[in-house]
């Protein structure tokens, strides 16, 4: 019997839902699922307006897949190399994530932690169910952070709390990732996925000018104020050259809602 993928893909209309699926491990990220959510990303970016992550089950992702008698890659000295796999496999998914040319929203049910972790709070929007917890567990084996995760916790809830999360290894649950601001939104568990699928679809429904808009904000993060300037003044003349925008302001003029097209 095949073994069944480890990334589904689901399109609902200009919406697709990208699946975790290695329920058992809590949809822990081995290299094997890292090739198939590579794969999968081809297909979502070509055949959608925007992108729900999630996982199977009841947790989103329990960060890397541990495998007894694994081999572990070697660096030049003959020692373990734990970085191997983030340099051939994950990061490329997390730069090709942020470089995505469309919006995408992480729902995230259960736990995500370590690399799961940083791949739910990479997303554009990040809805968590009430279970949802977010956790750096690194300390707690020896290891540091990966995934991006000193980048995106540095600047979604700041240095000081990110330093907690990442020393400390303690549990961050959904109530309190809302307050700290490293989380949009909460939903029950059973709304999660409808949730995150009506602002998809509201995103599906928007201006080509959402991927101009959503590569801004990446590109404000490290610039200084004269580059981000330059960056918008880029942005906008793109923006402005586009049938959305055409159809956007010829709706504000008489008073409709705009039926954009997403060119």
């Amino acid at each position: 019997m095949a073994e069944a993928a480890k990334v589904l893909f689901e399109p609902h209309g200009k919406v697709g839902i990208i699946r975790l699926n290695d329920p058992e491990a809590l949809n822990a990220m081995s290299l094997a699922m890292a090739e198939d959510l590579s794969k999968v990303l081809d297909q979502a970016f070509a055949e959608s307006r925007a992108l729900v992550l999630t996982g199977e089950g009841r947790g989103f992702c329990a960060g890397a897949k541990m495998v007894a008698g694994e081999t572990i890659p070697l660096d030049v000295t003959g020692r373990p190399d734990m970085g191997a796999g983030l340099e051939s496999h994950i990061n490329p998914i997390l730069l090709r994530l942020r470089d995505a040319p469309i919006p995408w929203i992480s729902a995230v049910r259960g736990p995500a932690a370590g690399v799961g972790c940083s791949l739910a709070l990479a997303a554009d929007l990040i809805i968590a169910s009430e279970t949802a917890s977010f956790i750096q567990a690194f300390s707690r084996v020896g290891l540091a952070p990966d995934g991006g995760a000193s980048w995106l916790l540095s600047r979604a809830i700041g240095r000081t709390r990110a330093m907690e999360m990442m020393l400390l290894g303690e549990t961050v649950r959904a109530p309190q990732a809302l307050a700290w601001g490293l989380i949009n939104r909460i939903a029950s568990d059973a709304d999660l996925d409808q949730s995150a699928l009506e602002v998809a679809l509201r995103l599906a429904d928007g201006p080509a000018s959402l991927s101009l808009i959503r590569r801004a904000a990446w590109y404000g993060a490290d610039a200084s104020f004269e580059q981000a300037l330059a960056h918008e003044r880029e942005g906008q003349r793109v923006a402005g050259q586009t049938a959305d925008h055409a159809e956007g302001v010829m709706a504000f003029l008489e008073k409709r809602p705009a039926q954009f097209a997403g060119a």
